[in-house]
């Protein structure tokens, strides 16, 4: 039911004290737009665009228009959420009001029938769920229709997500237009984010207003006056790591350290740490359990400084993080301004500095290309679904079409999303409906993408107020200079390094030596490959746990090793010799090898020949040459491919020839052997190389190898 025109101010006073309770102030008041965003959904029933600065107050928003509209008997609210980090934040943030919140997620399965059962007894204020729940199988058809038909409110949190113009796109935010289609006509819509510009509002509100319906857009100005902005640019890794551990102390309270990969996180967190600082890498790689506890030290101001990746981005709130500091720059000033505003919510200053690198533009290029889907593999996941005629697991997809797991999942969400597949229990199938690639929408996406770029460089040449930059490259009209960053009124920040800081940084980034696991399980569906196996590799074919130099993406060895790899075939530096023997003098080996084979290398012959020679030589081990070659080779596969192809492109490559089996006889009963590639990505080349080996006679395969490319 609506509120009567004459109820307004009563209206308005409730509202208000709904507010206070959850901030836990009896003198809070509605920043500028709160109450007319509240107003519109709760008296008028309308759809609303919140786009906000970060810390303005959007949560408050959706909590007190809940509160209001559960006191006048409707039912309750859903908010579509990202991220699990955040859905914890707001189920506090709803339980200081007095909301009921819960919420359905990966995490929480074992809660599912009790929240249903809370669900059906109307004993739920607000319920949280993730995009990819809205296309569970389960949820989608036996609970997300009694919801929309229900729903007191539905809330699009972080709706940049929504638009494929935007930093953050992401294919499950597709479907909430497909919810917002079957909600009742009277049921009032809520959409938030901090990063929209002009193209993404535009692209939102349309969404949001499907079928007509009018989309009220409440913006505000997106100046963030706590923030000190700063741009310092330093000519190595090894320079801008070094100035990190000299200057982090003097940086105020706790705060974020962004890199732009993980291999960068986990180095910069192991150099600061030795430097003496409290501080916890967290990427996606990090336990859940564990990132969990590393926002807590964070909040809790028991760590200087997380070292993260975009892993730690929306949904994380401590407002008195008092600095973010970038190693590397993201790939737009709207994703930018979406991490560094995590600093400064409820401080009058955080200082805000950016450290560029000469690879950020290569990481740039990987990131904007991978997530847009190519019309050939489409095709071919489409044409595999339709000759199955019944659902498929993406792993049983995998065996038919040569793409990554992560890459595959992508395209199945955008077929999904365009209507061509539909998931359902048990995997995917097709719906039979024609599908069309949209090439100059994918065209258009990727020259805004570049031009972003273009405007990142920008921002890091400082032609005009930092703050006024962003804002611009927001679309806010409100924009004016700052008087707080770097070009208003100078550096803020030092710009010394000791040279006591530049040595401790060379002597961690001059270490080599990471841990390569060994293959443990065959992929699913190799027979249809041509390839006889499956299940888990046999102990008496399997390497042991290896070792490579470095990764690519190393902020030390990586990036000599890149070059190194990109460069014409030569035999290796002297530099990379000793580095290898540094690897393999640390190496704990319960057997130490008595033997060197090498892989045979199309691009690197004579690299990895001078590696095996060198290391044969320096450890006194019998250098048996390399293995040979079946027929033309192994196929160079698609880079980026899926494992089963990967795997069926080197199947039967190599083979331990008699010569090679009567040297390895001649060492004894089951000799140790150190294998040597020369970049390792997928691990199928050392895997069936090691099997081989073994098969051979060998008792151990100690694969080694310069690079890991992850």
């Amino acid at each position: 039911m609506s509120v009567a025109a004459g109820e307004a101010e009563t209206l308005e006073q409730e509202a208000e004290a709904l507010l206070q309770r959850l901030v836990g102030d009896p003198g809070a008041r509605f920043r500028d737009g709160q109450w007319e965003s509240v107003r519109d959904l709760v008296e008028h029933r309308r759809r609303v665009l919140v786009v906000q600065r970060t810390g303005w107050g959007k949560s408050a928003v959706y909590f007190v228009a809940t509160a209001l509209l559960r006191r006048r008997g409707a039912g309750p609210t859903v908010i579509v959420s990202p991220l699990l980090a955040l859905m914890r934040d707001q189920v506090a943030a709803a339980e200081r009001a007095g909301v009921r919140a819960v919420t359905i997620n990966s995490a929480n399965a074992e809660e599912w029938g009790e929240i249903s059962a809370a669900l059906a007894e109307d004993a739920v204020d607000v319920l949280l769920v993730s995009p990819e729940r809205l296309n569970n199988p389960r949820f989608r058809d036996e609970q997300l229709p009694a919801l929309a038909a229900g729903a007191g409110l539905i809330v699009v949190d972080e709706a940049h997500c929504v638009s494929d113009w935007g930093h953050d796109f992401r294919p499950d935010y597709r479907r909430i237009r497909d919810l917002l289609d079957t909600l009742p006509s009277e049921t009032p819509v809520l959409a938030t984010t901090a990063t929209a510009n002009g193209r993404v509002v535009a692209d939102v509100v349309e969404q949001l207003g499907s079928g007509g319906v009018e989309v009220t857009t409440v913006r505000g100005s997106l100046a963030r006056s706590s923030l000190r902005l700063g741009v310092l640019a330093l000519d190595s890794a090894e320079h801008r790591l070094a100035w990190l551990s000299a200057h982090l102390g003097d940086l105020p309270g706790s705060g974020i350290i962004y890199t732009l990969t993980v291999s960068a996180a986990e180095d910069t967190a192991a150099l600061l740490r030795e430097a003496g600082y409290p501080v916890r890498a967290y990427t996606g790689r990090t336990d859940p359990a564990e990132r969990v506890e590393a926002e807590r030290a964070l909040l809790a101001n028991e760590v200087k400084a997380l070292v993260a990746t975009s892993a730690l981005g929306m949904g994380f709130d401590k407002p008195d993080l008092g600095f973010v500091v970038h190693l590397g720059a993201p790939s737009s000033p709207v994703a930018y301004y979406q991490q560094v505003g995590r600093a400064g919510r409820a401080t009058e200053r955080a200082d805000v500095l950016l450290l560029p690198a000469a690879e950020d533009a290569d990481i740039w290029q990987y990131f904007a290309t991978v997530s847009m889907p190519r019309e050939d593999q489409a095709r071919a996941v489409l044409s595999t679904l339709a000759d199955a005629g019944a659902a498929m697991s993406t792993a049983a997809i995998e065996a038919h079409v040569d793409i990554r797991r992560t890459r595959l999942e992508l395209l199945l969400k955008v077929l999904d999303v365009d209507g061509a597949v539909r998931r359902v229990r048990g995997g995917w199938e097709t719906t039979g409906r024609p599908w069309y690639y949209d090439a100059q929408r994918y065209e258009r996406v990727a020259q805004a993408r570049a031009a972003e770029a273009r405007s990142m460089l920008a921002y890091q040449r400082g032609e005009q107020c930092r703050m006024s930059f962003l804002q611009n490259a927001l679309d806010d009209p409100s924009a004016v200079a700052c008087g707080r960053c770097d070009v208003c009124v100078g550096p803020w920040y030092a710009d010394d390094v000791p040279e006591q800081a530049r040595t401790a940084a060379r002597v961690t980034l001059g270490r080599a030596g990471v841990l390569l696991e060994p293959r443990a399980q065959w992929p699913s569906g190799m027979a249809r490959l041509g390839v006889d196996v499956r299940g888990k590799i046999s102990a008496d074919e399997r390497v042991e746990p290896g070792r490579v130099v470095a990764r690519l993406t190393d902020l030390g060895w990586g990036q000599r090793l890149r070059a190194l790899l990109a460069a014409d075939d030569a035999p290796a530096p002297e530099a990379v010799l000793a580095a290898c023997v540094d690897v393999l003098r640390e190496w704990d080996w319960d057997r130490r090898p008595q033997a060197v084979v090498t892989v045979p290398s199309r691009r690197h012959g004579q690299l990895i020949d001078s590696v095996g020679r060198h290391l044969a030589s320096v450890g006194r081990l019998a250098d048996l040459g390399s293995l040979d070659v079946v027929g033309a080779g192994p196929g160079e596969g698609e880079p980026g491919g899926n494992s089963a192809f990967r795997l069926a492109a080197v199947w039967n490559a190599w083979r331990a020839g008699p010569q090679l089996g009567g040297a390895l006889a001649e060492l004894g009963p089951e000799p140790v052997v150190l294998l040597i590639d020369d970049l390792v990505d997928s691990r199928w080349t050392i895997t069936v190389a090691g099997r081989e080996l073994r098969r051979a006679g060998a008792g151990q395969v100690l694969p080694f190898a310069l690079a890991a490319a992850g």
